[in-house]
Parts: C-alpha cells; structure tokens; sequence
C-alpha cells in the first residue's frame, strides 16, 4: 500500500507541474514575450524525493524559505545540478550558509546582509541577488521601500561577489497594480544605472501569475499549485 500511496503522490505531483507549465506558457504567449518567464518551484516543507522527481521531469530551479531545511535537501539531492534559489528572510547569523550554498538570494534588503553576502562569497561565482521592495508599504511585509531602493543600489553595486539581478515582492492581495508599479521601479534603475546583469522581475504566484508575467515578470515562484498544501510541523 505504501508503494502504491507513492505512486499516486508522484503522479499529483507531476500532474500539477504540467499543469502549472502548460499555464505559464499561455501567460507568455499571452504577454507576447520572445523570452518567457522562469518557473521557480517553490518547495519549502515537501520532502526531498519530490524535488528529485520534478527535476527527472525537467525542473531546474527550486526555492527555498528555511536554511536548515534547505541545508538538509542540498546534502540529500547532492547528485543533482540544481539551481537553489533562497526566498526567505536573512538574519545576520545565517549569512554564511546563505552565501556558499544557494545560487540566488532574492530577499536583500539591507547594505549590511549584502555586505557579509558578498564577504562570505569569497572564492565562489558571483552570488545572484535580488532586491526585495516592499512595494505597498506594508507593516508586515520585509524589503526596502521604494523611495529606498537608489540608496540601497548604491551601496551595493560595488560589492565585488554578488551580482545584482533585479527585484523581488510580495504585493498586497488585491493589489493589481503592484506589478507595474515594480517595473516602472525596474525601468527606471535600467535609465539610471549600467548594471550589466540587471534582468530579473520576480514577481507572481500560483494566483496571480498570469497578471505579473502581462507587467514583465520574468520568474514567477510557484508551490502549492504544484505540491500541494503546505506541511507544517
């Protein structure tokens, strides 16, 4: 029985990676975009075999949200190239793990946690980071304030082991207009900086993923739609 339970699970799970895949791709072509958006499966609380059986189905990048959790699946799906994004808040103390062992960090908010980013890269490929604003203002939500964001670039365009890719959020709901309001934002760091690498939007979830590919999204993190509800302990 337990054979067959899995069996079952693994068939959902790809089942809803199709689906999310075959809905990206109409958002795209609905955009009109040459270049589609990326998928981000985000995969925080699933189980390590789930990950490893949405990279056979051709899954590259995956997001995480807790280290030690995301620390644990890197040890056990070592095998695997995968491209390990980290999604989640930063604390000082964590800085080092966060540094040497995920491709992309999209929750820099502060000169200080790009400072020790870009100290603890030493010796590995330029770490991708994206900015997160926190678009709406919003009380409960993390990242730099818009009329922020010149003063954080500033401090760290020069940091010589981080590579400056773009902008992330998480917009209030109901906020339709939060996207674009991001990619004026994206715009107009283009018109004032020459950031060689600055290409990434991500922006856009299960819900609202059609809207924010339309603003110019480029990566869109998804994870329920593809796993399934979240299991917290």
């Amino acid at each position: 029985m337990k054979v067959a339970d899995e069996m079952i699970k693994t068939h959902t799970l790809l089942q809803n990676y199709q689906a999310v895949k075959t809905a990206l791709g109409k958002a795209n072509q609905g955009a009109g975009r040459k270049a589609g958006a990326l998928l981000l499966a985000v995969s925080k609380t699933k189980p390590a075999q789930m990950i490893r059986e949405l990279y056979k189905a051709g899954q590259v990048d995956f997001g995480e949200n807790y280290l030690q959790e995301a620390l644990q699946k890197q040890q056990e799906l070592q095998d695997l190239p995968i491209i390990w994004h980290y999604i989640g808040s930063i604390q000082r103390n964590k800085t080092r793990d966060i540094a040497t062992c995920f491709d992309w960090v999209h929750t820099v908010e502060r000169a200080l946690i790009a400072r020790r980013l870009s100290q603890q890269r030493e010796g590995l490929p330029p770490l991708n980071i994206l900015i997160q604003v926190n678009i709406d203002d919003e009380d409960s939500k993390s990242g730099v304030l818009a009329q922020d964001l010149f003063g954080l670039i500033d401090e760290i365009i020069g940091l010589p082991n981080l590579s400056l890719r773009g902008l992330m959020i998480i917009p209030a709901k109901a906020n339709d207009n939060a996207f674009i309001r991001t990619k004026v934002l994206f715009d107009q760091v283009v018109k004032k900086y020459n950031l060689p690498n600055w290409d990434t939007l991500s922006m856009g979830m299960s819900g609202d993923m059609t809207q924010a590919v339309a603003a110019g999204s480029t990566m869109v993190r998804v994870g329920t739609a593809i796993f399934g509800d979240r299991e917290y302990s």
